[in-house]
């Protein structure tokens, strides 16, 4: 069981990483403060580290649409606590429809492999 929670464990750091590095950046004033500047470099690396570590267990499609979809939300409710941008009716619809289809994409997607699909032969 943890070396199936694990990948998803990763996930969450990587959430959480790429959510600090739009924190960083809004903060770095356009890369032009030294400290918020390093560490969204940093943490965007290290997030892409533990992207590529998931990505060697769940497939990139479903690992990339957890992560962007759930780092939108994540990075939405930021700027809200931290720099009180408050959203307005239609993004909150739209944030919760990104919720709903993260929800989708990880409890009724799948993906299929080139060596699980069933190839025929084209008669000419």
């Amino acid at each position: 069981m943890i070396k199936t929670l694990l990948p998803y464990l990763i996930l969450i750091l990587a959430i959480g990483l790429g959510t600090a590095s739009s924190s960083f950046a809004y903060s770095a004033n356009g890369f032009t403060k030294i400290v918020p500047s390093l560490l969204c470099m940093i943490t965007i690396i290290l997030c892409m580290f533990c992207l590529s570590q998931v990505m060697k267990f769940v497939s990139v499609g479903i690992t990339y649409a957890s992560y962007a979809g759930t780092c939108i939300v994540a990075t939405s409710v930021v700027g809200i606590i931290k720099f009180n941008q408050i959203p307005n009716v239609p993004t909150m619809i739209g944030l919760c429809l990104i919720i709903v289809g993260v929800l989708t994409v990880n409890l009724l997607g799948q993906t299929a492999t080139a060596s699980d699909v069933e190839t025929t032969e084209v008669v000419e």
